[in-house]
């Protein structure tokens, strides 16, 4: 039973470093993001075009700030 809850810890630890990395922000940003192009596709309006303009700004401040962290 042990070997079992290991390989379940492993796994979702495996997720959650996969999924929230080094920077939780991003992922929170991207969950908002869907989040709002599913509360704005169910309301009726295009919303394809959201999620690719949150990615792209939140990686740009992740790094940016990243960049800012390294050089002091």
């Amino acid at each position: 039973m042990k070997t079992i809850w290991s390989w379940i810890k492993a796994f979702g630890m495996f997720w959650y470093g996969f999924i929230i990395g080094d920077d939780w922000t991003v992922a929170a940003a991207v969950a908002v993001g869907v989040a709002a192009t599913w509360f704005l596709a169910r309301a009726g309006i295009t919303a394809w075009w959201l999620l690719p303009p949150i990615v792209v700004i939140i990686v740009g401040l992740s790094i940016w700030r990243l960049e800012r962290q390294t050089d002091q």
